[in-house]
């Protein structure tokens, strides 16, 4: 059974990039399950701090970009729109080139708030970043 209200897309996720940090940093969506989302990120000049690694800026815009996308497809849009309220991140290790896959699951998808945990990994499936981000589902103002 899908998560998702009605039929979501992520070619439209894809095309609404455009202009956007989700695009300056290269966020590809690239997978919709039944219950999660996933997307990729490259690990290059955009995305690398001095250092010459991944950038957890750079790893939390990935881990807000899939949970706030995941929410809005969970979320009937003719009533409700999602926004941010709080977004943490735990960094467990360096990631240098190649890309970075995140994944968004839901841990509560509730009336006025969703909770969604994102697991970001390297290459090789190993784990790189654990975030969470907690989104509240305001309503759609009245259009008369």
């Amino acid at each position: 059974m899908s998560i998702w209200f009605g039929t979501p897309s992520i070619d439209v996720a894809n095309a609404k990039r455009a202009g956007s940090m989700i695009e300056h940093l290269g966020i590809e969506f690239v997978e919709l399950t039944d219950e999660a989302l996933v997307g990729r990120m490259p690990v290059d000049h955009r995305t690398r701090q001095p250092g010459g690694v991944l950038h957890g800026g750079a790893s939390v815009v990935l881990a807000e970009t899939l949970a706030s996308w995941a929410a809005t497809f969970a979320t009937d849009p003719a009533t409700s729109y999602c926004v941010g309220m709080e977004i943490n991140a735990n960094h467990l290790r360096p990631v240098a080139e190649g890309w970075v896959r995140g994944e968004a699951r839901p841990i509560n998808i509730g009336r006025t708030t969703q909770v969604w945990e994102i697991r970001i990994t390297n290459d090789d499936g190993k784990l790189v970043c654990i975030s969470r981000c907690t989104m509240a589902v305001l309503a759609v103002p009245s259009q008369y």
